[in-house]
């Protein structure tokens, strides 16, 4: 491994649209679901973003609004717009969660830091930065990464699950102080763990650092609720998750179809 790899270098990120998720609770819980019923997704003009209305199962509160935007301002006008609805509701909110949609490039990441330590570079310098602009630009292109920083709604996957994580810092379970390839190593097997579920779950990563208390968010779209239990479970099992993560509360419910 290089001096290099060796290091705690952050991976480079690609970053898409904004998201916004708002937890209510009902301030008349005898006619919440009846109440809620009627609403449904928001769509807008293409490539704007969308909202949707989740009825939340087994919470203690009783609505998820979900707005992904372009902007941090558009995301402020979708949160202006909902406050009609909120109203007439009679709902209170109880927690909100800024994030933006995120490709974490710890691979490239890597591999260039070792091609930086290989010529007596380092990271950073301009030969660094000119691959990476090239590589971001190629990343930008595949269809894979444009599905992860812009994601279309799943109007065949109802059922919803978003939870809040981070990464531990703590003696001898402190991610951040990993080596970069070591991190590299440890995300690469955790996705393949979640690409075993495509077709059967819509995964949206969104990144909070310096946005919220949280690190991450996690949003899961499926035809089957149980398929939430099974990735979470499975994912647990990863080195990264098993040593590393760290999980808020988690909130599951079905879109509301209007």
């Amino acid at each position: 491994m290089t001096e290099t790899a060796n290091t705690a270098h952050p991976p480079e990120t690609i970053e898409g649209w904004y998201a916004l998720h708002q937890i209510y609770r009902s301030t008349s819980p005898e006619d919440a679901h009846a109440r809620l019923s009627p609403m449904q997704g928001e769509e807008q003009p293409s490539g704007r973003g969308w909202t949707r209305w989740v009825r939340l199962i087994g919470s203690p509160a009783d609505l998820m609004v979900i707005h992904f935007r372009p902007t941090l301002d558009d995301i402020a006008l979708a949160q202006d717009a909902s406050r009609h609805w909120i109203k007439t509701l009679g709902l209170e909110l109880v927690y909100s969660f800024l994030s933006v949609t995120e490709a974490g490039l710890y691979h490239i990441t890597a591999q260039l830091a070792a091609n930086a330590d290989a010529r007596g570079g380092s990271v950073g310098d301009q030969a660094y930065r000119d691959e990476m602009s090239d590589r971001v630009r190629a990343e930008l292109e595949s269809d894979h990464i444009k599905r992860r920083l812009y994601p279309q709604p799943m109007n065949d996957m109802p059922y919803v699950c978003f939870y809040p994580m981070s990464k531990k810092r703590e003696a001898g379970q402190n991610w951040y102080s990993l080596p970069l390839d070591e991190r590299s190593r440890l995300m690469h097997a955790h996705g393949l763990t979640g690409r075993k579920y495509a077709g059967r779950i819509q995964q949206i990563i969104t990144g909070a650092i310096g946005l919220d208390a949280w690190e991450w968010g996690v949003t899961l779209f499926a035809r089957d609720p149980l398929d939430f239990k099974r990735i979470v479970t499975e994912m647990r099992f990863d080195e990264v998750s098993a040593r590393y993560a760290e999980f808020g509360d988690f909130y599951v419910g079905k879109i509301l179809a209007g």
